[in-house]
């Protein structure tokens, strides 16, 4: 497998519409990256920059340490699998997946041997005689991986490979592509919209918007410790509740005020706030749903009494829709509660959890 760079890469339109800026990121052998973000943002574009399919304006990006910009996508030593699959629907899988190696002038015995490796990895056995149309989406695409993986390339690229299968089977197909990774320890870089994909997949998450490259990190740090409100609201479902609260100081303390709340803020977020300069401003402050239940005895938070206006029952965890100050805020509660619309429910902030943003450039200043 190789490596990948990507330094100072910008993609530019005849018009002066800018796709793609800046965008910088070192892929180490064998890593699993994920380009994520809002349709528009660019990730496809910067994918297939890599590829070949789309000129680069400027910048440098590498392979193993060569460059490659001016390298024709066949001579780039990669394989795609795209979301419609791409399959010839006249021939059988068998055909289909050697196709790529009878164009290289194989040895039939060496062809053979491959599809049928291929077919072993992804549990396609039973299937080589078909053809397309007598297949399911998931075999399809399973079919259309084949494809790449005979080829030996040195990087994989897949351009939202699952975005035409049902919730169940991108779960199943989830699995086989992480399977998939360890089994050949490749390189590969994959195009999503779908957080889940991006969170369960990735070994580190690109995320983008307008272009802009946001964060590059762990699924966990993206999580855990977002760099912008963006991020934060992007990464995580439902997702983060958000209201903008005034910072104060009452003698030692420093306190927050939103929704006819104030909170008296732990030593760390109170130093970081006084130490830029937040006394007497607004913020927005970040808290997951996960992070606000019901009362319980002995529980620890900030008490908030809301009324209920949608509770949904999930099997595992219910989800508790109610308004603060004029935003509409989520709660994951026990699916239990069965809370009806009107009901009237006190709930706990875990503050320990809370995010804080700057109001104004959005950036993270303490989580």
């Amino acid at each position: 497998m190789a490596s990948v760079q990507l330094n100072h890469i910008f993609k530019r339109y005849p018009n002066g519409f800018e796709a793609v800026k800046d965008f910088n990121l070192d892929i180490e052998d064998k890593e699993f990256i994920i380009f994520v973000g809002p349709s528009g943002c660019g990730k496809s574009t910067t994918l297939r920059m890599v590829a070949g399919l789309e000129d680069i304006s400027e910048g440098d990006l590498l392979i193993d340490g060569k460059r490659v910009n001016d390298v024709e996508p066949k001579d780039r030593d990669i394989a795609m699998v795209f979301q419609s699959y791409a399959l010839y629907p006249h021939m059988t899988v068998y055909d289909n997946i050697a196709f790529s190696l009878k164009l290289a002038k194989l040895s039939k015995d060496e062809i053979d041997k491959k599809v049928k490796e291929a077919a072993r990895i992804l549990d396609l056995e039973s299937l080589l005689n078909r053809k397309p149309s007598a297949l399911s989406g998931g075999q399809r695409q399973r079919v259309a991986m084949g494809r790449a993986i005979v080829r030996n390339p040195k990087v994989f690229l897949m351009d939202e490979p699952l975005s035409n299968l049902d919730a169940k089977l991108r779960g199943q197909m989830r699995v086989e592509i992480s399977k998939l990774h360890q089994e050949l320890g490749a390189t590969i870089i994959y195009v999503t919209h779908d957080q889940t994909e991006a969170m369960t997949l990735g070994t580190r998450i690109v995320v983008m918007k307008d272009g802009i490259v946001q964060q590059i990190d762990t699924p966990e740090n993206l999580y855990n410790h977002p760099a912008n409100k963006f991020v934060a609201g992007f990464i995580g479902m439902p997702v983060m509740n958000m209201i903008d609260a005034q910072v104060a100081q009452e003698g030692a303390d420093i306190t927050l005020s939103f929704a006819d709340q104030k909170i008296t803020l732990d030593a760390k977020r109170a130093s970081a706030l006084k130490e830029k300069d937040y006394i007497g401003k607004t913020v927005t402050i970040g808290i997951r749903p996960e992070d606000i239940n019901e009362q319980r005895a002995g529980g620890n938070g900030v008490p908030i009494h809301v009324e209920t206006t949608v509770f949904e029952m999930l099997g595992s965890e219910g989800l508790l829709y109610f308004n603060l100050a004029d935003s509409n805020w989520v709660s994951s509660v026990s699916p239990g509660m069965g809370a009806k619309p009107g009901d009237q429910v006190d709930l706990l902030i875990n503050l320990e959890k809370m995010h804080i943003f700057d109001k104004e450039t959005e950036m993270t200043i303490v989580d």
